[in-house]
């Protein structure tokens, strides 16, 4: 089993739902003693699956720099040579040997298309993960509602630095200079906002996952979100840093909804699945996956596996909840690189940092350092959601992508404990070169 090392308690995996200080990476926050923590919260704690992801393009660039003739990696040069490619079936399987339940992923290169699956579809079933199985892709959701907003200042219906208080008036009173711009890029200072969500629906016991199932499954509406981030006080000022906050692209869902006369599922079906291909696509309001879908389910220690069939969406509504294969991804950031459904003006403006984070974060997107061409970025994103995880990403010109999907997630430990994420990740990374 290739556990990782970092290891900590349910009341550390609360950090989930305590801001960061001005400027930091999500995780990166100073830890509150845990009996400051509150009950169980393990809502989209995105922060070790970053982390990840950028060990694992740290680990391919030094597996480049060591094996790559010197004029290999770099702009214009050949892909990485046979006998060097990596066993891309094999890393899927690792993640399924250790723990995952279902593993989809995808590479494609201008020389190599490549798709696998590993494990099953549900924790409890035979059926096998599928290729093109969807899953909650949770914060990938982002790119959608971004690229949805910019459709919006592209029609000249508002501008970046449009205040949200002129879409809806009076939704953030104490903080009515909160701009579309702020919100896309969480620069807005509001709160992450999930876990404030649902904390009152959460028991005394900080190891009551009952209460916790009982929690997320709940039909929550746009304007509980806005209640549990106006009941804070937000540690910064709209401008002042970056602190990803959920609520913020739950706001961007409202006003794209006030704007256009149409619920956001609508405008992702009629302006971006159908545009780019992206045949499996939903955004749910509902609980339970269809098909082949891959299904979550968490592990806790002392309790095992809780399935998560009840789980409602709309815990993270315009901010994580939509369903997609991996296929789906790479469809929508190709469609998205080559202008299909964006200028290339706002294409740049989406993957171009607005704050000075390690994350690189942009519009919507943000970058990682691409292994294989020196000084040059991938761009994409991520999504953990409670039982699944999930990542795409793409070169400038959307010739070479690479995306991963895993459903079965340990809330106990670390966020990949069961498994290490990078087994299958640098493998993948390498394929791109």
């Amino acid at each position: 089993m290739h556990r990782r090392t970092i290891t900590t308690s349910i009341a550390a995996l609360a950090l989930a739902a305590v801001p960061a200080t001005a400027g930091a990476v999500p995780g990166t926050q100073e830890q509150p003693q845990p009996d400051a923590l509150p009950a169980p919260m393990t809502v989209e704690p995105e922060d070790e699956l970053r982390r990840s992801i950028r060990e694992a393009a740290a680990q391919a660039q030094r597996s480049t720099a060591a094996d790559l003739p010197a004029t290999q990696g770099l702009p214009g040069t050949d892909r990485l040579p046979r006998s060097l490619r990596p066993d891309l079936d094999a890393g899927l399987e690792q993640l399924v040997a250790d723990g995952a339940i279902g593993v989809t992923a995808r590479v494609d290169t201008p020389t190599l298309r490549w798709s696998g699956s590993a494990g099953t579809r549900s924790l409890d079933g035979t059926a096998p993960a599928l290729d093109r199985s969807p899953l909650r892709v949770a914060s990938n959701t982002k790119m959608l509602v971004a690229t949805l907003v910019m459709q919006e200042v592209e029609a000249g219906t508002w501008t970046l630095d449009t205040p949200v208080e002129e879409v809806i008036p009076g939704l953030f009173p104490d903080h009515p200079e909160v701009t579309i711009r702020h919100l896309l890029s969480h620069t807005s200072g509001m709160p992450r906002g999930t876990g404030e969500l649902i904390a009152p629906y959460l028991g005394d016991d900080p190891e009551d996952w009952d209460a916790f199932v009982a929690a997320v499954s709940r039909d929550y509406t746009d304007a509980e979100h806005i209640a549990a981030v106006n009941a804070l006080e937000w540690e910064l000022e709209p401008g002042e840093g970056f602190l990803y906050s959920n609520a913020g692209y739950v706001t961007l869902g409202m006003l794209l909804e006030e704007a256009t006369g149409s619920d956001v599922g609508t405008l992702i079906t009629e302006r971006i699945r159908r545009p780019a291909g992206m045949g499996q696509t939903r955004y749910p309001d509902e609980p339970g996956m269809q098909g082949a879908a891959l299904h979550e389910a968490m592990f806790v220690d002392g309790r095992g596996w809780i399935g998560l069939e009840t789980f409602d969406p709309d815990v993270f509504r315009a901010s994580g909840a939509a369903v997609a294969t991996v296929e789906d991804l790479q469809d929508l950031t190709g469609s998205l690189m080559s202008g299909e459904l964006l200028s290339q003006e706002s294409v740049e403006a989406m993957v171009t940092p607005s704050s000075d984070t390690i994350m690189n974060y942009g519009l919507g997107m943000y970058s990682i350092p691409d292994p294989c061409r020196p000084g040059a970025f991938l761009h994409g994103h991520d999504g953990a959601s409670l039982g699944s995880l999930s990542l795409t990403f793409t070169s400038r010109d959307g010739a070479r992508q690479f995306s991963l999907g895993v459903t079965g997630r340990d809330q106990t430990l670390a966020q990949d404990a069961l498994y290490d994420l990078n087994d299958a990740l640098v493998p993948m990374l390498l394929a791109t070169c």
